[in-house]
C-alpha cells in the first residue's frame, strides 16, 4: 500500500511537470498607426504594443508606447473579435489612470478570448478628444 501511494505521488508529479513543459509564452506585437483606424485619420501619432500571453495561466501582459497624438489619450482598449479593417467592441479596457505612455498592464483571458487573440482577431487602439473613435490602432499578432 505504501509503495502504491508513492507511485501515485510520482505519477502526479510527472503529470504536473509534463503539463508545465507544454505551457507556452507567446510573444505578440502591434504597430499602432492612424492609417489603421476605421476610418483612417491624418494624425501624426504612432506607437507599438509588445505583449506576452501565457497559455497555461491565460494571462496577457502588455506594454504600449505611443507618441505624437493630437492630445492626451482619453481611452484605450483591446477590441475584438475583428479582422483588419473592421471595428469591434472593447474586450479589455485600460483604466483612465493608466493611459499615459507607456501603458502597462495585464488581464486573465477566457477560453474564447484566447482563441480570438491567438487567431489575430484582436486589435488595440488609443482614443483622443480630437479622434473620439480612435487615433491609432494596430492588429495584435504573433511577434515572430
Amino acid at each position: 500500500m505504501h509503495v502504491l501511494r508513492k507511485l501515485n505521488v510520482a505519477v502526479l508529479m510527472w503529470a504536473m511537470a509534463t503539463g508545465a513543459a507544454f505551457a507556452d509564452t507567446v510573444m505578440l506585437k502591434a504597430d499602432l498607426e492612424p492609417s489603421s483606424e476605421v476610418p483612417p485619420n491624418t494624425s501624426k501619432g504612432h506607437g507599438d504594443l509588445k505583449a506576452t500571453f501565457d497559455t497555461s495561466t491565460k494571462v496577457l501582459k502588455w506594454t504600449i508606447d505611443y507618441a505624437g497624438l493630437t492630445g492626451p489619450a482619453t481611452m484605450a482598449h483591446f477590441h475584438g473579435p475583428a479582422p483588419v479593417g473592421v471595428n469591434a467592441a472593447p474586450v479589455v479596457t485600460i483604466p483612465p489612470a493608466k493611459l499615459a505612455s507607456p501603458i502597462e498592464g495585464e488581464a486573465t483571458l477566457t477560453g474564447p478570448q484566447e482563441t480570438e487573440l491567438m487567431s489575430g482577431k484582436w486589435y488595440f487602439n488609443v482614443h483622443t478628444a480630437q479622434n473620439k473613435t480612435g487615433e491609432i490602432r494596430g492588429q495584435v499578432l504573433p511577434a515572430n
